[in-house]
């Protein structure tokens, strides 16, 4: 009888606890320092918000380093790799997102089916860092690649629904 009860009780406390974050979830802050292979200039400032919900990845940025003119990105994507809308941007118009392993994430931002950008994210176990690598072609069509680094600068995701 008591190891009925004590399973019970077990079970309830399960039920009521708060679901684990997702590696991914919350604030990240682009952290400028001198590891070799960081491509961003000192004075670069952005801000990614991402969250998960179920198979589901909302992301949110603002890359405000010219503060009169922040580029603001919104999608919401499937885990999966399908592709979806990419909307309100005039370089990508389709977004691809895929979780390659439980700390990694790869999003694909593309026009037409052309991929523009791909972006690599690993992040750290302990869910306070994360590092960004990618390739991605600029407007006027020449591509580099690219290493930034993240830190979480809170749990609190903010996004659009």
């Amino acid at each position: 009888m008591r190891a009925i009860v004590a399973g019970l009780a077990v079970s309830a406390a399960l039920l009521t606890a708060p679901a684990l974050a997702h590696p991914v979830d919350g604030a990240w802050k682009e952290q400028h320092n001198n590891t070799p292979g960081i491509t961003t200039p000192a004075n670069f400032k952005l801000t990614i918000w991402m969250k998960v919900e179920g198979d589901t990845l909302h992301y949110h940025s603002e890359n405000t380093t010219q503060p009169d003119k922040p580029y603001i990105s919104d999608h919401v994507s499937t885990l999966d790799g399908k592709v979806a809308p990419f909307p309100n941007q005039t370089r990508f118009n389709e977004i691809s997102t895929l979780l390659t392993e439980p700390y990694e994430l790869q999003i694909l931002k593309m026009k037409d089916g052309d991929v523009i950008a791909g972006e690599f994210w690993t992040f750290s176990k302990d869910g306070k860092t994360a590092v960004r690598r990618g390739i991605g072609k600029s407007p006027e069509g020449k591509s580099r690649a690219y290493q930034e680094h993240f830190v979480k600068v809170t749990d609190e995701p903010k996004y659009k629904k």
